[in-house]
């Protein structure tokens, strides 16, 4: 099974931080956020990453090459101008192949097991779905009690980043730009996606006081297996 890690934002909410580094190579406890991914979907059995670049695109694979120095190969989908996560998704399609594939944010940090994405999900959409954090209350989806999961009902839950898609989601969109959110409620609309309700650590790096509250809890002693959430 192939993973794509998402690393082609701009990162506009963390400048000045990124103006010179990609988000993804930021770094949290003396280690770039996506090297933990990285290393994570390796240790999942994951046999190769597909990495989307955009927005200083060349340091990102100047940096983490092909892989060899993690023990998984690594390619690369070039985008220039990044074009969303679905877009992007579409143009990265013949990496990644015709089966199944793996799908991380890699502007998180989590403790996910990420080796439950190999398993057999029999929907094309299986989303991992977290608690809301404070600064998304209102969630995005529901997961009903049989892991079903609906856009119109309540409560909801915070979509983490994390996911198992079958290409064949992807397959009619046209190049281009294009947003995931539409093709997740289509799949939902047809009872086409599961999902799953993670309730360890999971952190949206989307700020540098997030980043900075990572690592220090990070370099704490014995906090990488028990950091409290946010």
């Amino acid at each position: 099974m192939k993973a794509m890690i998402l690393a082609a934002g701009y990162g506009k909410r963390m400048r000045p931080l990124t103006d010179h580094t990609p988000k993804p190579l930021l770094q949290a406890g003396g280690k770039a956020l996506i090297e933990y991914h990285i290393e994570a979907l390796r240790d999942a059995g994951i046999e190769s990453l597909v990495i989307n670049t955009g927005w200083l695109g060349e340091t990102l694979a100047a940096t983490l090459g092909d892989g060899a120095r993690y023990g998984i190969p690594i390619v690369y989908s070039h985008e220039g101008t990044p074009l969303e996560t679905a877009g992007g998704i579409k143009r990265a399609l013949p990496l990644l192949g015709d089966q199944p594939f793996a799908l991380v944010n890699g502007d998180i940090w989590t403790d996910f097991d990420l080796s439950r994405l190999v398993e057999d999900h029999p929907d094309p959409v299986h989303l991992v779905l977290v608690d809301n954090p404070a600064h998304h209350p209102q969630g995005d989806f529901h997961l009903t009690d049989a892991g079903r999961l609906r856009d119109n009902a309540e409560p909801r839950l915070t979509y983490a980043g994390i996911g198992r898609f079958d290409p064949a989601v992807f397959a009619s969109l046209p190049d281009g730009e294009a947003k995931l959110a539409p093709l997740l409620r289509a799949a939902m609309a047809e009872d086409a996606a599961s999902g799953e309700h993670h309730r360890g650590q999971w952190w949206d790096i989307g700020t540098p006081e997030r980043l900075d509250e990572l690592d220090r809890l990070l370099n704490s002693a014995g906090m990488t297996e028990a950091i409290p959430g946010e």
